[in-house]
């Protein structure tokens, strides 16, 4: 009963319009009110409980790096090298976007800054060349979404700390995956366009390649100082998060001078507002979090999984299609939010590598991001690049089933994922 009280008080919650953050805590009330235990200490102290972790000061600092990246030069300057390098190839702007995207990822760790910066430069281009527009702002939607599974990421801060796991080894386990996200896509765009009447553009001298790697060489060290910091153990991943944004504005103000002292205002505003938003998510969520615990839900949700507690394969196959459906109606964040304590002891008592789950639950998560209705990216490639939203649901599509073999393909062979983590752990 206690499930179905869960389920009903937040689903009823989101339905009347309520914020996911609200719709949490309304959750955790009517918990404690069925189990009568109302007590509204319990939720603030939760709430206070949630935000007093050193390891979230990443999160601000991460958010501030990507919003820096973009203002600054960085992006563009990545999206250059890699025209230079790619861009003569068949279907070559397609594959600059996905090379593009790796790196920008590395960097970082969001989705919707690196698709947006991917959409106003790519596109217009794209379409310049002949290149389908639907088809190609499907693309940069699904290399925009590589950007939370490769480190540094905030959605692998947030489970993390959600989930009690470690975060630099979930940093380490993301790289493999992540990259095979994006060699499928590149695959996938590759059999899409064989037979395109497109243009590709001119391969370039060795003299403009070497100077375009030249540009981004202050960009492309980025990602080199963040992980490779990480992984010498020199830094945790908050130090390196404050690294990141230290070293973003350097290079936007200083080095390709792009970045003004009147545009840091407006860059702390925005890097402000979506941590606000992300914080105080996290904050309703230990609250839920609590009233979860107590109530037992995992374990009622245990008992009708069971037969399956013996055979992880199936199991983690059920829960993906369980994260595909709720992802498909909500954001990355309170997905994770909301299904992390509930299936951590699950996972734990089937004997599954926290960290493997991890990895899969945060791709998961990320392929809602472009799975209609809701579809953050997919809005926010639809704005950006001036598609027509239902243009851009329909160039999706195949790119969208892309992503979802890497994930059965990862769920079927938990070793691409475990191994080589250990080896870069």
């Amino acid at each position: 009963m206690t499930l179905l009280v869960f389920i009903a008080s937040l689903l009823g919650a989101m339905a009347i319009g309520a914020p996911v953050a609200f719709a949490l805590m309304f959750c955790g009330v009517a918990l404690m009110c069925y189990m009568g235990m109302f007590n509204s200490q319990i939720i603030a102290q939760n709430m206070i409980a949630g935000a007093d972790t050193f390891t979230l000061l990443a999160i601000p600092f991460f958010v501030l790096a990507g919003e820096l990246m973009n203002s600054g030069g960085l992006s563009k300057r990545i999206i250059e090298f890699a025209i230079a390098c790619v861009g003569h190839i068949r279907g070559g702007l397609g594959i600059v976007a996905i090379v593009a995207a790796i790196i920008m990822a590395s960097i970082s760790g969001s989705a919707a800054a690196d698709t947006a910066a991917l959409a106003a430069i790519l596109i217009p281009m794209m379409a310049k060349a002949g290149y389908n527009v639907p088809r190609s702002a499907g693309l940069i939607a699904s290399g925009g979404i590589i950007a939370p599974v490769i480190p540094p990421s905030m959605a692998f801060i947030v489970f993390g700390v959600a989930a009690n796991v470690s975060i630099t080894q979930l940093f380490m386990a993301g790289i493999v995956p992540g990259i095979l996200m994006g060699l499928m896509l590149i695959v996938t765009w590759q059999l899409l366009v064989r037979n395109d009447d497109i243009k590709p553009l001119p391969k370039a001298p060795a003299k403009d390649r070497l100077r375009a790697t030249g540009r981004a060489a202050w960009a492309l060290g980025m990602p080199v100082i963040i992980l490779g910091g990480i992984k010498a153990g020199v830094v945790t991943p908050t130090e390196a998060a404050v690294i990141a944004a230290a070293y973003a504005l350097f290079v936007g103000m200083f080095i390709y001078r792009e970045l003004k002292p009147r545009d840091l205002p407006h860059v702390i505003l925005q890097a402000a507002k979506t941590t606000s938003i992300i914080m105080f998510l996290v904050c309703a969520a230990l609250v839920s979090a609590w009233l979860i615990t107590a109530a037992n839900i995992p374990g009622e949700i245990t008992g009708y999984i069971s037969p399956l507690i013996d055979q992880p394969k199936m199991l983690m196959l059920v829960i993906m299609i369980l994260v595909l459906i709720v992802g498909t109606a909500l954001d990355l964040t309170p997905t994770i939010l909301i299904l992390t304590p509930v299936l951590m002891p699950i996972i734990k008592q089937a004997g599954i590598d926290p960290v493997y789950f991890g990895v899969l639950f945060i791709m998961n998560c990320c392929i809602g991001l472009i799975t209609p209705p809701v579809g953050v990216v997919l809005n926010v490639v639809s704005g950006v690049g001036r598609v027509p939203l239902g243009k851009v649901v329909t160039g999706i599509w195949p790119f969208l089933i892309a992503q979802i073999l890497v994930l059965l393909l990862l769920v079927l062979f938990p070793e691409i994922v475990i191994v080589p983590a250990r080896w870069l752990i």
